[in-house]
């Protein structure tokens, strides 16, 4: 989840690696640090967000051409100035940087201070410094690259790393096992970061490290080979994306940016794939194992956070419209459990980042069980990208802010696509209902605008309930997972305490806490449970719950009995997430603003949890 810069070349390295630290803040912003190499090793770190580490160096600058930088997100000892990255070997002589987490830390420890190592941090990264200059300075007639691969290879755990020795100037040591880690190929000059976020703005050519991987890099070249010292040819790829993507446009937040970039989120999702003249949907990502999707026994969804919202909304759309049998598994539990998955079955895995370790996992563990893996996921050559069988990217665009918006509403737009067609591929879906569900699904992003204009009025609702202290979110059918989504929103980005519930829920144990202090959001989109969600309704206002309805247009029973309503653009039953999780998302983002929390990166989180 921490954020890795490295540049080598003829520029100044710490304006290139504070920058790109910048941008990969979302990735953690408990402390940050760089090490530089003029003549000396310069290290600077210290508790805080990246604007301390620039501070530090505008105080005391550096004309270093070659350096390495770290965001932390901390996982072993505190966030303080001791325990931020680098760290260093005994010597000061290696630094180095490390996204991940090592398994085995404490008895490699133990093993180095008995040959007489001592220790500064509470973190599992300076063992890995101290390891490798153990094994350089006590074998004879061995390089310091090879040190590093013979430390590695006695590492468990995961680990993205960059690390600099002063006997070796010229160049930066960089291996991946686990967590994301990329090269940027400029002229005369080499990059190294965690994500492609930082090195848009100098060079549009990267090359992906996967796992077991390493790479010597210089200005001028760079050698990949795996950890067991085979030397490989990697594939450069070009990126997509733009500098302007990556930045606020006007917006006072990356958040608030991302929820009105949905309509060309979605528009962008569509195009190309969406046939509204043929009636027809295309999926070229898996066009080549549809025939084994069509015939599957049944599909696994697996997924954390806010993709699993978007996989359960997936597991309604397969099971109504293409009649095949879903299970949507927290990824984090399913590796842990006894996997009963086989060859007839589907892996479908859906992650923003294409980095999550637990959705990584889940993914591992159904290819070793010949299960077909499939993948739904933001970022061009990710991990999941490469590693499914097939898949469908959302193309959402960079997603910065820690609190996923687009990122849902593109993955419930996938999910959509591919269950209509299935449905038509199975002969499970009706024609008629297929032609009105995929014209539908064309006039989204219109919907979804409509529904954005309406920001005042959900802006002076959330004025109203800024400070209450607990929030309850009921749904039904499509829109339980919306309720839940709403409920994190709220949570992750406020820390206000809310609750999602399936609506005939509440009575089983939440409307205890109902009383006139509970706002309850009521997700209650004009479908067949109408009339169901109209009782719970009334249930609420017995005892006094104040009402906020997110509810169709033409809805009046529901708008009449609630306190305050955001009305939606009529659609399909099950299209109705892509509309009604919008105003949630907007209650959450003005209430978060209202109690002065830092929206875009919010306490204890990071926006790809690439850790366990």
């Amino acid at each position: 989840m921490c954020g890795i810069v490295g540049y080598v070349g003829e520029n100044k390295a710490s304006d290139v690696i504070v920058k790109g630290l910048e941008r990969l803040e979302y990735r953690g912003y408990d402390s940050a640090g760089i090490a530089l190499y003029n003549g000396q090793l310069d290290i600077k770190k210290g508790k805080g967000k990246v604007q301390i580490l620039r501070n530090k160096l505008e105080a005391d600058p550096s004309d270093a051409c070659i350096g390495i930088g770290h965001t932390r997100w901390a996982t072993h000892g505190a966030p303080n100035d001791v325990n931020s990255h680098p760290h260093v070997s005994g010597s000061g002589k290696i630094a180095l940087v490390h996204n991940g987490i090592i398994e085995n830390y404490n008895s490699l420890k133990k093993e180095l201070k008995n040959k007489g190592r001592s220790f500064y941090t509470d973190t599992d990264t300076e063992v890995i410094a101290q390891l490798i200059e153990e094994i350089y300075e006590s074998e004879e007639d061995i390089d310091f690259e090879k040190a590093v691969q013979l430390a590695l290879k006695q590492v468990v755990g995961t680990y993205g790393l960059a690390i600099m020795n002063v006997e070796k100037p010229d160049r930066i040591i960089v291996a991946r096992k686990g967590s994301p880690l990329l090269l940027g190929v400029g002229d005369g000059e080499m990059f190294i970061a965690s994500d492609a976020s930082p090195i848009v703005e100098h060079t549009k050519k990267v090359v992906y490290l996967d796992d077991g991987e390493m790479a010597i890099v210089t200005k001028d070249e760079y050698q990949v080979k795996t950890i067991e010292d085979v030397s490989l040819t990697k594939k450069v790829h070009e990126l997509a994306m733009s500098v302007e993507e990556i930045e606020k446009g006007g917006y006072p937040h990356f958040m608030l940016k991302e929820i009105f970039e949905q309509p060309r989120a979605i528009s962008d999702c569509l195009r190309g794939r969406l046939d509204v003249e043929s009636h027809s949907v295309q999926l070229g990502g898996i066009a080549d194992v549809l025939d084994r999707l069509v015939n599957a026994k049944r599909v696994i969804i697996a997924a954390c956070g806010t993709s699993w919202h978007a996989g359960l909304v997936g597991e309604y759309l397969f099971e109504h419209l293409a009649k095949l049998s879903v299970e949507v598994e927290y990824a984090s539990e399913f590796r842990y459990r006894e996997a009963l998955i086989d060859e007839d079955d589907v892996m479908l895995v859906v992650s923003q980042s294409g980095e999550t370790a637990d959705t990584l996992a889940a993914l591992r563990t159904a290819k070793r069980h010949g299960a077909l893996t499939l993948g739904v996921c933001n970022v061009v050559g990710s991990t999941i990208a490469r590693d499914t069988d097939a898949g469908v990217y959302t193309h959402a665009g960079p997603e910065i802010g820690v609190a996923s918006t687009k990122a849902f509403t593109t993955q419930v737009s996938v999910l959509a696509m591919m269950a209509i067609m299935l449905g038509q591929r199975r002969g499970t879906l009706d024609s008629e209902y297929a032609a009105r569900l995929i014209e539908e699904l064309d006039r989204i992003p219109d919907k979804v605008e409509k529904i954005l204009e309406q920001k005042d009025s959900i802006k002076e609702i959330a004025r109203l309930f800024t400070y209450a202290p607990n929030f309850l979110y009921l749904g039904r059918t499509y829109n339980f997972p919306v309720a839940l989504e709403g409920a994190l929103k709220l949570k992750e980005i406020s820390y206000s305490h809310a609750e999602g519930y399936p609506a005939a829920e509440m009575k089983h144990g939440p409307i205890a806490l109902i009383d006139d202090m509970m706002p309850v959001v009521v997700v209650a989109a004009t479908d067949h449970t109408n009339e169901k969600m109209i009782s719970n309704i009334e249930e609420v206002k017995a005892r006094d719950g104040r009402i906020i309805s997110i509810t169709g247009e033409d809805n009046s029973e529901v708008i009449d009995l609630s306190e305050f309503y955001c009305s939606i653009p009529e659609t399909e039953d099950c299209l109705s997430p892509l509309l009604t999780s919008i105003p949630l998302q907007l209650l959450s983002y003005y209430i978060a603003v209202n109690r002065g929390c830092d929206v875009d990166q919010p306490r204890n989180l990071a926006k790809s949890v690439t850790v366990e």
